[in-house]
């Protein structure tokens, strides 16, 4: 009897009877699967972008070619959100914050400091990996509804407060901030230039979807799927959550800075607007549209969401209720998102597995 118990256990972790070992390789198997889809509608997404700015510039088109760029500019944003919510289960609803305090320290770098690429990214950096650290201390000690209550006070908080401020501009924010000029290699592209910069915001959103692809399949990212699916359980793993949930929205907070801190290279002016309600809000629908966890989805949902306004605005200044039409539609109709969707196609699991 023990023999034969032995080998129906060998064969069920070997794959070979419908056992839990079978279970947890199906499982894998259909992620792998998943994983390859995203992968896939991923490069379209960046082919079809480099097909369009490839179409404006010959056209001589700088409108799209710009707000193509602020799109993906606040695609990043879009993705800090997602972080939280598709991968740690964590909504920030003050998550403009740090796009907002990225875009000022890269202003006030390039304006008083000196006109650097690098030097005002890694400001931005600086910015919202401290600010994000300050900002995770309290939240991470609570979650819920409380935890979403707490980052839109901090948000407001420090908005309110660089509003009021006039050595950053008060409600005016800073403009005239001095055209840079971005190294290629061995060449030079200016922020000025329409392709030129799209190209390179293009470039950096494939470098942000690479790393974050990347450390998915960590056993962090695996710690932040633990995370949403039962927080109460991570401990068992040996890990509590409170140092998951900083270290989530750290990495949150400095990839928003960092979007942030491409903005005013683009606009040339920083305003206290970028840190409100509204933006955190318009990027937890972009990446809802889009489809949360899947990093690809709020790029997606961004992009839509940033032309679908322009669009819109043409034909009624009552755009704002179109849109939040079309995001009811979406959350009723498609609750994975766009690239969920496609997930789901692909083999994507059912359930959540960690």
């Amino acid at each position: 009897m023990l023999e034969a118990a032995a080998e129906k256990k060998g064969q069920e972790l070997s794959g070979r009877v419908p056992g839990r070992g079978a279970t947890a390789e199906r499982v894998y198997a259909q992620e792998r699967r998943a994983a390859r889809s995203l992968h896939g509608l991923a490069l379209l997404f960046f082919c079809a972008l480099a097909v369009f700015a490839a179409i404006a510039r010959a056209a001589g088109d700088s409108f799209f070619l710009r707000l193509a760029t602020e799109a993906l500019i606040f695609g990043g944003l879009a993705v800090s959100a997602d972080i939280l919510l598709g991968f740690a289960g964590l909504l920030s609803l003050g998550q403009a914050l740090y796009f907002g305090l990225g875009a000022y320290a890269s202003a006030l770098v390039m304006k008083d400091v000196l006109p650097s690429f690098w030097l005002a990214l890694a400001a931005s950096a600086g910015t919202g990996l401290l600010a994000g650290l300050l900002g995770g201390l309290i939240a991470s000690r609570v979650r819920g509804v409380y935890f979403a209550l707490i980052t839109f006070g901090l948000a407001q908080v420090v908005a309110k407060v660089i509003y009021n401020t006039r050595e950053l501009g008060a409600s005016d924010g800073i403009i005239g901030i001095p055209i840079i000029q971005v190294p290629v290699g061995f060449a030079t592209v200016e922020a000025n230039s329409p392709a030129g910069f799209f190209l390179v915001v293009l470039v950096a959103a494939m470098l942000l979807y690479a790393a974050l692809s990347f450390l998915a399949g960590t056993p962090f990212g695996r710690l932040l799927a633990a995370l949403r699916i039962n927080q109460s359980r991570l401990p068992f793993l040996g890990w509590p959550a409170g140092p998951i949930k900083l270290a989530a929205f750290v990495t949150a907070a400095a990839i928003a800075s960092v979007a942030g801190g491409l903005y005013p290279m683009l606009r040339g002016f920083v305003s206290p607007e970028l840190m409100y309600f509204e933006m955190s809000t318009n990027a937890i629908i972009a990446a809802v549209i889009g489809g949360t966890g899947t990093l690809i989805g709020p790029l997606l949902g961004a992009v839509l969401l940033v032309f679908g306004k322009s669009v819109i605005g043409t034909f009624t200044e009552y755009h704002q209720i179109v849109i939040g039409a079309l995001f009811m539609a979406a959350v009723l109709f498609f609750p994975r998102g766009l690239a969920g969707v496609v997930k789901a196609q692909f083999g994507g699991p059912k359930k959540d597995a960690v």
